[in-house]
């Protein structure tokens, strides 16, 4: 399984603030995580077609995109969505 999460948020997001460590988490149980400044590339919001933020998205080892969600969930929901 080469599908890895793009956790994409902003500095100026108050949720992502509360959901940045539970990431942190989620990547220390070694599922691979790639964090990605909503602000500083926009070229990834157009490919996933993020509005929002935080958004987690689920891509495969080429980059496309499998599955995603918005807003602020708890480690095992990541986790279920990582594994689902």
């Amino acid at each position: 399984n080469m599908n890895k999460l793009v956790y994409i948020s902003a500095t100026w997001c108050g949720p992502c603030k509360t959901f940045g460590p539970t990431m942190e988490r989620v990547a220390g149980t070694g599922i691979p995580v790639q964090k990605v400044d909503a602000d500083q590339n926009q070229q990834v919001l157009a490919d996933y077609q993020i509005r929002s933020v935080p958004a987690v998205v689920k891509v495969d080892s080429s980059g496309k995109m499998l599955d995603k969600f918005i807003g602020v969930r708890s480690m095992q929901e990541v986790v279920d969505f990582f594994n689902g």
